[in-house]
Formats: structure tokens, C-alpha cells, sequence
């Protein structure tokens, strides 16, 4: 992974977090309602490993947000 493909993933990961504490839900609820490990969850939240668009879009189906608010990479 590059510097800058990490800087992505480290905002998408960042955003997951901000929309998921923003609901209330920690991170081992989150990753019940998508049928990942909470290991899992948390690699995806700091970036420290590649995330498949099936488990973002589990993830926006599970926080009721769009895509696009997740990808909104702001600098």
C-alpha cells in the first residue's frame, strides 16, 4: 500500500468510526451486524488492512449512510 492509498484508507476508516459512534454503536455491535470479527472492524478503522466494497457497503447498510459520506475524504 502506498502513503497516499493509505491516507485514503485511514480517512474511510476514520469516517467509519465518526458515523459509527455517531449512532452509539461500538465497534464489536458493528461488526456483529455485518458478520465480520471485531478484529476485523478495528483493522478497518485504523487503516491496517484493505476493506472489500461488499463489507463498506454492509457497513453503510448498517449505519444507514450513503457511500459518497464515507468516501467524503475532506482534507
Amino acid at each position: 500500500m502506498t502513503k497516499q492509498q493509505y491516507k485514503k484508507y485511514r480517512q474511510l476508516g476514520l469516517n467509519i468510526a465518526y458515523y459509527r459512534k455517531q449512532r452509539g454503536l461500538s465497534q464489536t455491535e458493528l461488526a456483529e451486524i455485518i458478520d465480520i470479527s471485531r478484529t476485523h472492524m478495528s483493522r478497518i478503522e485504523i487503516a491496517d488492512c484493505a476493506v472489500s466494497l461488499d463489507v463498506v457497503f454492509a457497513i453503510c447498510d448498517a449505519l444507514s449512510v450513503s457511500p459518497k459520506n464515507l468516501f467524503d475524504f475532506r482534507e
